[in-house]
């Protein structure tokens, strides 16, 4: 099927209505620990984060408490998270630049955020759009594969979906749009067997029944 404006309208109004008021799995309660929390989800899932973060942000949930720790410390908090060596390193260089550079804020800052060592794109668009309420879409795993499937925004990399996505999609809406994909691809549009036969979207999705 060819994937017009008209349809991608109706894909978007069919998210909305299944996913509307969605919120992230994550938990947080400042701009900070969700910042903690997106570079700790590389490679692992949401409610692994969650059991991790709980414990972690009991004892320390500022940059400056954090990089107190040290980096043994902080690896033995988060070491069932995954990569917790790289992970640990990173989140403590952070922490660092943050009470250095940032008088222990998180800058609201899309390339700012970006210096930070082990934020990249997708987790800076996450802070601002999360965080800071800046329409911005992050494109993870599930935003990739649910954009290319649904020919929403075709791209073989994450930028060039994020690129397709906001040209499709009303930017009062980006952020919202992106929870949406992200529980679409975890509930339905699974990256191995899509739930095509039940999926809301099977009648304008130029994929369905395809895998």
């Amino acid at each position: 099927m060819r994937v017009t404006k008209k349809v991608k309208a109706e894909q978007i109004a069919i998210l909305e209505c299944v996913y509307g008021g969605t919120k992230p799995e994550l938990h947080f309660s400042s701009a900070f620990e969700l910042l903690i929390a997106v570079i700790l989800s590389a490679q692992c899932t949401d409610k692994r984060v969650n059991v991790t973060t709980a414990r972690l942000f009991s004892k320390a949930n500022t940059p400056e408490a954090i990089a107190a720790m040290g980096l043994s410390a902080l690896e033995a908090e988060i070491k069932d998270c995954g990569l917790y060596h790289t992970k640990a390193k990173n989140i403590l260089a952070t922490c660092q630049m943050i009470c250095r550079e940032y008088g222990g804020e998180v800058p609201a800052d899309f390339e700012t955020l970006q210096k930070l060592p082990g934020v990249g794109r997708k987790t800076a668009n996450v802070v601002m759009s999360v965080a800071f309420h800046y329409p911005a879409i992050a494109v993870d795993t599930h935003v990739f594969r649910v954009a290319n499937r649904l020919k929403l925004a075709v791209g073989k990399t994450p930028l060039a979906v994020e690129e397709g996505l906001k040209k499709a999609i009303p930017r009062e809406k980006w952020s919202d749009a992106h929870h949406w994909l992200i529980w679409h691809g975890r509930k339905i549009c699974k990256a191995r067997k899509p739930a095509c036969a039940s999926c809301p979207l099977a009648a304008v999705c130029p994929s369905a029944g395809v895998e």
